[in-house]
């Protein structure tokens, strides 16, 4: 067998000390398994201590070290290792006892070889489960790590900040939420021994894993920009920024029963503003317009390239309209306009002169801080950009961010 095939498979422990079993269960599984074999418990350590072992069939009555005492020595090195029982003295009480100390199957000699064939690949299956689900949760711990590292909590409070404290909330919940799940399958793992189903385990896992992924990926592009903002740099994909707006957003409770339908740029650009910034604005924005009433409707976010400066009646204002950050506006070419509009209930020009303002809510108290549309006034004066936002009692709102496009 080539060296590479070997380390690819999964290694089995065989431990007996009768001859006749070891080398009956050697011949069904040596084609299928990495196959170490020894006589007594003492023995079986010491190929354990030199070998990963992935799964172990334990003949319960030994001679020296009992299955059982070997069982809880091998959990103790490798709690993840799959351990099977094999005895011709099956009892009750020995089974329970197999059980509680970690076992995953209890089989009886003489063995059926269906049935321990079965019983092994289910311990295996259960082995790559136990150590995906480790992987995952090792790469959210580097995560975490690394946002702690960062300092980014100190870096919010020096700049008076809010909306990084918003960012590691939107992260941090989900990356929260996703390491309860992967406890959740630990323990239904160990709690089915024997019964589990593996594939529908994996199928959990898998769903588990993508959301993990994307959760990393989303988290490593906000470190990336919050690094980018400290030295001065001010960039980011628009086309990128709506993808993850998009991931973000579905996660709202504000879009269940309501449809958000973005559209990217035909041809991406990189718009002069700081990422981070940009996904924040657009996140309030989409999920105001959420808001924009209490029955289904639908939310669209497009964009487009801005085709020359605005004209000086287009940033005056009207009855149901404002244009907001026409003192600082650079409104120099090249630029895009994203859109964001929704067929809500729409606003009375009473209303529309005060969403700027910081804690104006027209929500009930306790729903809403009133400070999220403050906080994208600020965000794009400082990326010298503006927004021109419309809107009618019953005809729903559309809010436009302009903003410059970087030019390399």
């Amino acid at each position: 067998m080539p060296a590479s095939e070997s380390a690819a498979r999964q290694t089995l422990l065989i431990v007996d000390d009768e001859e006749g079993p070891r080398q009956s269960l050697n011949v069904i599984f040596k084609n299928d398994y990495n196959i170490l074999m020894a006589s007594s418990g003492e023995e079986a350590l010491e190929v354990a201590g030199a070998n990963k072992i992935d799964a172990a069939v334990l003949d319960i009555r030994m001679d020296g070290m009992s299955g059982t005492e070997l069982l809880q020595e091998l959990k103790r090195r490798d709690p993840k290792v799959e351990v099977m029982m094999l005895t011709a003295y099956e009892t009750m009480d020995t089974a329970k006892e197999a059980i509680r100390h970690g076992a995953c199957d209890y089989l009886s000699k003489p063995f059926e070889i269906p049935v321990v064939k079965d019983a092994v690949a289910n311990a295996m299956q259960r082995r790559v489960l136990s150590e995906d689900l480790a992987g995952s949760q090792e790469q959210l711990d580097e995560l975490q790590g690394e946002l702690q590292d960062q300092q980014l909590k100190e870096e919010l409070a020096r700049t008076q900040n809010e909306i990084y404290e918003s960012v590691m909330h939107d992260i941090g919940s989900p990356l929260t939420a996703i390491s309860v799940l992967i406890q959740i399958l630990n323990q239904d793992l160990e709690s089915t021994r024997g019964g589990a189903d593996p594939e529908m385990v994996r199928g959990q896992l898998e769903k588990v894993n993508q959301q993990v992924g994307r959760c990393i990926a989303l988290s490593r592009r906000y470190l990336d920009y919050a690094r980018q903002r400290a030295s001065g740099q001010a960039e980011v994909r628009v086309n990128q920024c709506l993808k993850d707006v998009q991931e973000l957003v579905a996660a709202n409770p504000f879009a269940r029963n309501n449809t958000v339908d973005i559209e990217p740029l035909m041809v991406d650009v990189k718009a002069a503003i700081n990422g981070t910034d940009l996904i924040q604005v657009l996140i309030n924005l989409v999920v105001n317009a959420l808001q924009s009433t209490e029955r289904p409707h639908g939310v669209k976010l497009s964009c487009e390239y801005v085709e020359q400066p605005l004209m000086e009646a287009a940033m005056s204002g009207g009855d149901d309209w404002i244009f907001m950050g026409r003192d600082d506006f650079a409104n120099e070419l090249p630029m895009v306009a994203v859109h964001v509009d929704d067929d809500g209930d729409g606003m009375t020009p009473e209303i529309l002169t005060k969403i700027f303002d910081s804690y104006f809510s027209t929500k009930a108290p306790g729903k809403g801080t009133g400070l999220g549309l403050a906080i994208v006034r600020r965000l794009l004066v400082n990326a010298k950009g503006a927004m021109r936002v419309e809107s009618t009692p019953g005809n729903g709102s559309r809010f436009t961010v302009f903003v410059g496009i970087a030019v390399d």
